[in-house]
């Protein structure tokens, strides 16, 4: 598994060429290896880039490389070497042990579908001690906590050795102990990461840079002092906001004013 550059040049999308668009021009650069925020209020289009990152929709124009090579050039299976996704909404009903699900994530190197190979084993066998999951290895995945499916679904995308991992909402509908969890094994991982995020702060102390999204519209791209401004953060969740930076961490931390600011998203 090697981290790999991420180009995304002019991307745009809609439900088709003569509706409106849902995301708008979006260019940015991140380098191999970092990990990249996306944030903006609900509707911003943060899924719709995520899901054009991972082969999901084919944007209506520019282009998604990985390591300099076009996504949509590559077959499906080659894709899948290179990216890999964990999803906001994960199944709870698998009637699989966790190691079956994280053996899942194997399918883009398997010939045939025989037992895993002794390569694909051992890639298995490292994604779940990875995930602090060897334990748990045999236990039902639908019996499991919250925490516990998410690190397992990212055993999964890690199983299969991508280049690029995105990570939709990762700390949606956990609480604080499993979304700490989360943001420790984010920071924690050797792939480039873009991962869409809904709490600031969080997103100010784990990501190296920050994509701020607004009605569609890229406003700026970024580490995140240079990205999370008062005046753009009010701009793109109309809300008041202070921003402070913490002495001992030099680390960002925004306030909000719940007075909606004039130039925020419609309610």
């Amino acid at each position: 598994m090697k981290a790999a550059s991420l180009t995304v040049d002019n991307v745009s999308w809609g439900q088709s060429r003569s509706a409106p668009l849902i995301l708008k021009s979006t260019s940015f650069h991140l380098e191999a290896g970092r990990v990249m925020g996306v944030v903006g209020a609900n509707g911003a289009g943060k899924t719709t880039l995520l899901r054009m990152i991972y082969r999901h929709a084919r944007p209506l124009s520019g282009t998604v490389e990985v390591g300099g090579e076009e996504i949509w050039a590559m077959s499906p299976r080659a894709c899948a070497r290179k990216i890999a996704a964990v999803l906001q909404e994960q199944p709870n009903d698998f009637a699989l042990s966790v190691r079956d699900v994280v053996s899942l994530g194997r399918i883009p190197h398997r010939q045939g579908f025989g037992a895993l190979s002794k390569r694909c084993a051992e890639a298995v066998d490292a994604s779940l001690t990875r995930m602090e999951l060897s334990d748990l290895a045999d236990r039902a995945f639908g019996t499991l906590s919250g925490g516990e499916r998410q690190r397992t679904m990212v055993a999964r995308a890690l199983a299969q050795e991508p280049s690029v991992l995105v990570l939709d909402e990762p700390t949606n509908h956990l609480d604080i102990r499993h979304q700490l969890e989360v943001l420790k094994l984010i920071g924690d991982l050797e792939v480039t990461i873009v991962t869409s995020l809904h709490d600031l702060n969080m997103a100010a102390s784990v990501c190296d840079d920050i994509l701020l999204l607004h009605r569609g519209e890229q406003i700026a791209f970024g580490p995140p002092t240079d990205v999370l401004t008062s005046d753009r953060v009010a701009k793109a969740f109309g809300v008041h906001t202070k921003v402070e930076t913490l002495s001992v961490s030099d680390r960002q931390h925004l306030t909000f004013d719940l007075h909606t600011s004039d130039t925020g998203p419609n309610p």
